[in-house]
């Protein structure tokens, strides 16, 4: 295996991570093991997850042998991809069909109290697998135990448990969270000498803008001499902006927090994905062509957002390289604006804007599908994907979209119209890709065939 899932605990090879890429963040989080940069400790967990029969969490009913009689089973190395791992892998981590599942009880609010309790008492030991099993089964990261004032990662902060930290981390612990005393969990590191998991819990508080400015400039923050962000410049940042840049960069700003919030975390995965499929396509066979079974084109849907807000992630592949900086640019800038406007040593609400990025666990606020969306901001510079009947129509969709209102019903359908376009144009170039491919075969054979003649 070559390839990690960080929040599944496991190792996986090329074959399966193609698939696993085409599930979205929200499911497994892909990292390569080499040409992808890791914090010692994040790796660590990983593996420590791994050596730990963290897959048979996962498969816990397929161990079952009454499972074998009833014709469940796991896909074999030499079934094919597609159909036949795709839906094991579908099935084993979206679906989470062969997790052990507790009793039913008519409160699953009471059920995921009950297992959030205990892995706020499991954080204090080494045992990262029982916490990864409640975790699982719906325990909560981010849960505020009501009778002892505290997360679970004041309590891994506190006994230095920094793999604990980790994983609490990746499931969308808050490392800014106070305790009923008002301390935080990097200060519990602090207090209790954990040098090192205080520095780390202070990178994972800046993770999404950490993550966005060494995708621009290969460069991090130096947070221990109190650098917390890096605002790489564009080339060519004296010329005049358009005047659809100057609208949105006028929308981003209007945004409200939870908004922006949504928009940062939508930007962090998009550059996940093209980082990832740079990696992907780096170290793949080049014998034959990417077909599209492994091409991941845009960010999954996300069931847990809003249609129009999927829609919003998936039109962030369609930026090039320049207004995709652009936006990471402008993005960083008022994440530094916001952040120093609210206060000189870090606000709540950024600290939640960056954990909520990295966690896999969407929060309640972005379940409410009725917030007006951030979609003007994406470009539509595209000629052949614009669906727009004129300049006019757009500036005054523009302009509408600077109100807080609704969505206009006509902008979402050229939107939709748009994306169906775009899918379009995809499949066929697919098709060609595909044909090429059958081309190079032959031409491959038929060399061989030379050359032993």
């Amino acid at each position: 295996p070559s390839w990690a899932s960080v929040n599944r605990g496991i190792l996986i090879c090329d074959e399966c991570c193609s698939v696993h890429r085409s599930l979205g963040r929200h499911i497994s989080q892909v990292r390569h093991l080499k040409h992808t940069p890791w914090p010692p400790t994040l790796l660590q967990m990983v593996e420590t997850l791994y050596n730990n029969g963290a897959n048979s969490i996962w498969e816990h009913s397929l161990l079952d042998p009454a499972s074998i009689m009833s014709g469940r089973r796991k896909a074999n190395p030499q079934d094919k991809v597609h159909p036949n791992k795709a839906e094991f892998i579908r099935a084993k981590y979206q679906m989470l069909a062969f997790v052990h599942r507790l009793p039913c009880r008519d409160d699953d609010s009471v059920t995921a109290k009950d297992l959030s309790k205990q892995l706020h008492s499991s954080v204090r030991t080494g045992n990262l697998e029982t916490c990864l099993r409640l975790l699982s089964l719906g325990a909560q990261a981010n849960f505020f135990h009501p009778e002892k004032g505290n997360t679970p990662l004041h309590v891994a902060a506190k006994a230095g448990q920094i793999l604990q930290a980790e994983l609490l981390a990746v499931y969308g612990a808050d490392p800014g969270t106070q305790d009923s005393s008002g301390k935080t969990p990097i200060d519990y590191a602090r207090q209790g000498g954990h040098r090192e998991l205080a520095e780390r819990l202070v990178e994972v508080q800046y993770e999404l803008t950490d993550r966005l400015a060494f995708y621009l400039c290969g460069r991090r923050p130096d947070h221990q001499n109190g650098q917390h962000f890096i605002i790489p410049q564009m080339a060519d940042s004296s010329l005049d902006l358009s005047e659809l840049a100057k609208a949105a960069k006028k929308k981003l700003q209007s945004l409200s927090n939870h908004l922006f919030e949504e928009l940062a975390m939508d930007v962090y995965d998009e550059v996940d994905r093209r980082e990832t499929d740079a990696v992907w396509l780096a170290t793949q066979n080049h014998s034959t062509l990417v077909t599209e079974t492994t091409a991941v084109p845009f960010l999954p849907v996300n069931p847990e957002y809003s249609s129009t807000r999927n829609q919003g992630r998936q039109k962030l592949a369609r930026f090039n390289a320049h207004e995709f900086a652009t936006l990471v640019i402008d993005i960083l800038s008022d994440a530094k604006r916001r952040q120093q406007g609210n206060s000189s040593s870090g606000s709540k609400d950024n600290v939640e804007l960056i954990l909520k990025a990295i966690g896999s666990q969407p929060s309640l606020e972005s379940q409410d599908n009725d917030q007006p969306d951030y979609d003007s901001v994406a470009s539509d510079e595209d000629p052949d994907l614009e669906t727009l009947p004129s300049k006019a129509s757009r500036q005054k969709s523009l302009d509408s979209d600077l109100s807080d209102g609704p969505v206009p019903i006509q902008e979402f359908m050229d939107v939709k119209n748009a994306l169906v376009a775009s899918e379009a144009k995809i499949q066929q170039l697919m098709k060609v890709n595909n044909s090429l491919s059958d081309e190079l075969r032959v031409m491959q054979k038929k060399s061989l065939g030379k050359d032993v003649n």
